[in-house]
């Protein structure tokens, strides 16, 4: 499910490291949090949407990766990402 502008720039102004920040994994990791937020959503009132199930899947992956990249090089950094999405890390 994506996003709409006013739902991306919310959560790209929290999560910035500085203007003009889209790029920074935290960014990423709460813009992929909130899509899995949305399609879990969608995937508990339509059980049998096995694409959607799939694109899950992945956006599950990739913020688990981006998030193991973020522990390695900056600890803080990731600390404060999993307090400020309420992740279970």
């Amino acid at each position: 499910m994506a996003l709409n502008k006013d739902e991306k720039e919310a959560i790209i102004k929290q999560f910035s490291q500085g203007k003009g920040d889209t790029g920074s994994p935290e960014v990423q990791v709460a813009l992929l949090s909130k899509e899995i937020e949305k399609l879990q959503g969608h995937l508990d009132l339509n059980k049998h949407d096995v694409p959607g199930k799939r694109g899950l899947l992945a956006k599950i992956a990739k913020r688990r990766r981006l998030l193991r990249y973020l522990s390695a090089h900056n600890a803080d950094r990731y600390q404060h990402l999993i307090k400020g999405l309420n992740l279970k890390k």
